[in-house]
């Protein structure tokens, strides 16, 4: 039965076997690990994402970092006046466009990062360890492909 989709009678899988279901589960069990952490450094899960997008990617457009960091546009303006008022970013406009915003990490906020960063990596050894590190790279594997197939047949 592990394999098997049981499906109701309008043809449907139940719901415990279904893609959006388990994703949000799984979702939901990792994020219940890095909470605490960054509840006890007063940053949301959001303003986290944010911040690490800009350590790996540098500089980056609002609007391009918006996206990355799976945030609608207005979230994004109110959160970065929230870490511009935490010396974590800056912003200014783009000489090249003045309708564009450019956003980067500060070195206060490179610093937060370096803070929280420790704890976060053994929360994620201790997800690698429980899960198997081979089967998580396979996970991660699978997570990408669906996400490539799925974004090309828009």
């Amino acid at each position: 039965m592990k394999d098997q989709i049981v499906k109701d009678g309008f043809g449907l899988a139940q719901t415990g076997r279904t893609l959006p279901i388990l994703l949000l589960r799984a979702r939901e069990s990792v994020m219940d690990r890095f909470r605490p952490i960054l509840n006890a450094h007063e940053i949301t899960e959001q303003q986290w994402r944010v911040i690490r997008i800009l350590q790996e990617r540098g500089e980056t457009d609002s609007s391009s970092l918006a996206v990355m960091a799976l945030v609608l546009p207005p979230s994004l303006t109110r959160m970065l006046k929230a870490l511009e008022s935490r010396g974590f970013v800056s912003t200014k406009k783009d000489p090249s466009d003045a309708r564009r915003n450019l956003v980067k990490l500060t070195e206060k906020g490179a610093l937060f990062i370096e803070t929280v960063a420790p704890s976060s990596a053994r929360i994620y050894a201790d997800i690698e360890e429980a899960v198997g590190r081979e089967r998580l790279a396979h996970l991660l594997e699978d997570l990408q492909a669906l996400l490539h197939a799925l974004e090309t047949r828009r």
